[in-house]
């Protein structure tokens, strides 16, 4: 008992640090409950804190908030309509291609495994590439059938998508107009008393603004690297796969390891175990080790930086919270709790005893 109660004292013995926890608790706790309703406005907020470094640039150029929030908002639904009648139909178009060869793709998948008991009979024997032929089809047989229960859905997925591109672009605009407004009404139910949670805010802010503003622009540079080196490397679907790998830095490791299988399973389809294979193999090492070590370094040098393991926690928590918005998200949402984690006192003296 006495351990927990000195873990309390050097934890929460400020006031300060008991309205902040408690203030999480809510926010966690509403999210959790109304995380679904509250979709539009997380993902405005979102994309709120991407457009305020472009909105702060033209401020300091002397345009005022309202012009500038007006271009860039105007400039964001451009860019959005853009991508939904520009690129999403053509990732479209080559995922129903891609769909439309995986009978080919099984049959010479099939034809190289039975391949395999004459090459190596000490490892493999036929009874298991049988087996393992029998797993993959199911495994297609089901994911067929999740497809089609996906397309019978679909009206009432794009009615929802539809309300999105109206109420999230308003959303936004409100957002990034009356910010200083929203945040004034927020101060309101502040105590006065707050310097910690205002520092925390700063440090979180910091954070998750860099963090947001740097993994879309890490997204756009390496999608477009891919598009270049996979068309000009003859690779089929290169513009579905760019956007795989580009999509796939959001989740750190994890994301380059599961967009792997692709890239290699469709270049090995396309020309087998020869030269081009090995080209598109380098090609795309080369383009995740500049992006490691390069892009990333250069984009995140205010972010500090996250734990493999705890990338991979935050991946499993959050995704099981919200699916796979909570694996797109798992990654900032991680970033706040580090910076919290990091802003928050600890008493490393014991109290001292006062009384007389």
């Amino acid at each position: 008992m006495e351990l927990i109660t000195n873990w309390f004292r050097r934890h929460f013995s400020n006031p300060q640090v008991v309205f902040l926890a408690l203030f999480l608790g809510i926010l966690f706790l509403i999210v959790v409950v109304m995380g679904k309703m509250l979709a539009p406005i997380l993902i405005a907020i979102v994309i709120a804190y991407l457009l305020e470094g472009l909105v702060r640039v033209l401020e300091s150029k002397g345009i005022p908030r309202l012009l500038a929030v007006v271009g860039v908002v105007v400039a964001f639904v451009i860019f959005l309509v853009l991508v939904l009648f520009g690129l999403i139909p053509l990732v479209s178009t080559q995922s129903t291609q891609l769909v439309q060869q995986i009978p080919l793709m099984l049959t010479k998948g099939q034809t190289a495994l039975q391949q395999l008991p004459d090459n190596y009979p000490g490892i493999i024997s036929i009874e298991q590439v049988a087996e393992m032929v029998s797993a993959v089809r199911m495994e297609i047989t089901s994911l067929g059938q999740r497809a089609l229960s996906i397309s019978i859905s679909s009206v009432v997925g794009a009615l929802t998508i539809l309300v999105y591109l109206v109420i999230v672009p308003i959303l936004i605009f409100f957002f990034l107009k009356d910010k200083r407004i929203i945040v004034a009404w927020i101060r309101r139910f502040v105590p006065s008393e707050s310097q910690f949670a205002e520092q925390v805010w700063v440090d979180v802010d910091r954070q998750i603004g860099n963090y947001v503003r740097g993994k879309f622009w890490e997204i756009i540079i390496v999608w477009l690297v891919c598009v270049v080196v996979f068309s000009f490397l003859g690779l089929d679907y290169a513009m579905l796969l760019a956007v795989c790998v580009g999509l796939s830095v959001l989740i750190p490791y994890v994301g380059a390891a599961v967009v792997t299988v692709p890239v290699v399973l469709v270049a090995w389809f396309q020309w087998g175990w020869s030269g081009d294979l090995m080209w598109v193999v380098i090609a795309y090492l080369i383009i995740q080790m500049l992006d490691g070590n390069v892009l990333v370094p250069v984009l995140f040098s205010e972010v500090t930086n996250l734990h493999p393991v705890a990338i991979i926690a935050a991946v499993l928590i959050f995704g099981g919270i919200w699916g796979v918005l909570g694996v797109f998200f798992s990654i900032p949402l991680a970033t706040v709790v580090q910076a919290i984690l990091s802003s928050w006192p600890v008493v490393d003296k014991p109290l001292e005893n006062t009384s007389g």
